[in-house]
């Protein structure tokens, strides 16, 4: 079991890019306002993991999660990357990942037509369940330990009891939420076939699966 721990969180904003072209005409691209959460892997080193704010309005549209439920929202957002993918060969071929790829192989996802809003949404919070029960955990560092390392560095700022507090202090804006389910909904319906931009997670880029195309 990997135990990741967050020692803080800070927003900043994505580059600004700048259309080409005419002068008058160029319009600002970016700046999308970036989440930076300070981790310590369970190596002992840090790592400065990056969240655009806007994932935490797709997760909320993927899998009809209330969009004032953060909690939720964010263990999802911590937890997914380590739901072991049935189509990768290293995860079949260790035995704790290849026991939860059993278990979720016939578990829907939010891409899967023909199921409801709440079969989705219990797949994947049964998903993110399993992993922090069989594979790994991402949880707050101590707060003594993180108001020494503020020590540590000469500030004199107060650690909140809880790294994620400013994250979760936000609000999602629900017409955003929604304009993103429309558009999960659209591309459920309309998305047939393997391409270039939709095809399974374990494939080269510029490959198509077997019979796709």
């Amino acid at each position: 079991m990997e135990v990741w721990t967050i020692w803080d969180a800070e927003l900043g904003y994505s580059p600004m890019h700048f259309q080409d072209g005419d002068e008058a005409k160029r319009a600002p691209m970016g700046a999308e306002p970036l989440w930076g959460l300070k981790m310590v892997r369970p190596d002992g080193e840090s790592m400065l993991g990056m969240m655009p704010h806007s994932t935490m309005e797709w997760r909320a549209a993927e899998y009809c999660i209330d969009p004032d439920d953060i909690d939720t929202i964010l263990d999802v957002i911590l937890h997914e990357p380590w739901i072991p993918a049935a189509d990768d060969p290293f995860a079949a071929q260790n035995p704790k990942l290849a026991e939860v790829i059993d278990q979720i192989r016939d578990m829907p996802t939010c891409w899967t037509r023909g199921v409801s809003d709440q079969d989705r949404r219990d797949a994947c919070l049964a998903k993110i369940a399993l992993v922090k029960e069989s594979i790994a955990r991402v949880d707050p560092a101590p707060l003594a330990d993180r108001q020494g390392a503020l020590a540590f560095v000469g500030s004199d700022r107060a650690a909140p009891s809880d790294p994620l507090a400013p994250v979760k202090a936000t609000r999602l804006d629900p017409i955003r939420v929604e304009s993103r389910r429309l558009a999960v909904e659209w591309q459920r319906r309309t998305v047939t076939h393997a391409d270039f931009y939709n095809k399974p997670a374990a494939t080269f880029l510029g490959m198509l699966p077997a019979g796709a195309g």
